[in-house]
C-alpha cells in the first residue's frame, strides 16, 4: 500500500474541520472567524482550536483589530497554506486513483 501515496496525506489538513478551514480560504482567500464559525457550522471554541494547528503550521495567517468597538478577527491563507493544499490534493486523488466519483 506504500504506493499509493496515503502516506503524502497532510495530516495537519486532512482533519474535517480543517480541511473545510482550508477548502473554504482557498476559494475565498479570508473570511472572518464569524463567517468561518457559520458557514463550517462549529462551535467558537473548536473552531479556535482547529485553527491554531492551522495557524502552527503556518497554513493560515490570523489577523485581529477593533472595529468600532468590537473586536474582528480575519483568517487567510498563506502561501504555504496553498502550496500544501494543492499537495493534499493531489494526493488524495493519487489514493484515489484519480476517480473521485462515489
Amino acid at each position: 500500500m506504500s504506493d499509493s501515496g496515503i502516506d503524502k496525506i497532510s495530516e495537519i489538513i486532512h482533519g474535517r474541520l480543517r480541511l473545510g478551514v482550508m477548502a473554504y480560504l482557498a476559494n475565498a482567500e479570508a473570511a472572518s472567524f464569524t463567517e468561518l464559525k457559520t458557514v463550517l457550522n462549529v462551535t467558537q471554541g473548536n473552531l479556535s482550536i482547529q485553527m491554531r494547528k492551522l495557524e502552527d503550521a503556518g497554513y493560515i495567517a490570523i489577523d485581529k483589530a477593533i472595529v468600532g468597538r468590537k473586536s474582528l478577527t480575519t483568517v487567510r491563507i498563506t502561501p504555504e497554506g496553498r502550496e500544501a493544499f494543492a499537495a493534499y490534493l493531489e494526493a488524495l486523488s493519487g489514493v484515489l486513483g484519480g476517480n473521485l466519483k462515489a
